[in-house]
């Protein structure tokens, strides 16, 4: 079996601002069709978002159980921090250097978890 893409897919009620925030956190585009887009990077998939007007929030960490995540391995912590609040990520768990901790677990705009990761 040969697989040509690795895709994850997130569910979301607002397919325009979930597909929009993986775009400018990945610096890709996104090609739309009408309940499907997918996120490009040098012309490559590499996340999808599918329209699921019912998807309800997780509420992780103090409700329901996160459903996916990401971990996003960064060389500067500060800058990626920034750019990924200014397109509308919500720290979840904040992390400081001094905690040993080497990331830091935001939400996206439909609530999905994902980690900003760094090597100490």
């Amino acid at each position: 079996m040969q697989i040509n893409y690795q895709v994850v897919v997130f569910d979301s009620a607002d397919l325009e601002g979930e597909s929009a925030f993986w775009a400018g956190v990945l610096g890709g585009t996104v090609d739309r069709d009408d309940d499907w887009h997918r996120v490009l990077v040098d012309g490559e998939p590499r996340i999808a978002v599918q329209l699921d007007p019912e998807h309800m929030r997780p509420g992780w960490p103090d409700g329901t159980p996160q459903q996916i995540h990401l971990d996003l391995w960064v060389d500067d912590f500060e800058a990626a921090h920034e750019h990924v609040t200014a397109l509308g990520a919500e720290v979840l768990k904040p992390t400081t250097r001094e905690t040993r901790s080497a990331y830091q677990v935001y939400s996206d705009p439909s609530g999905h978890p994902f980690c900003l990761c760094w090597r100490t």
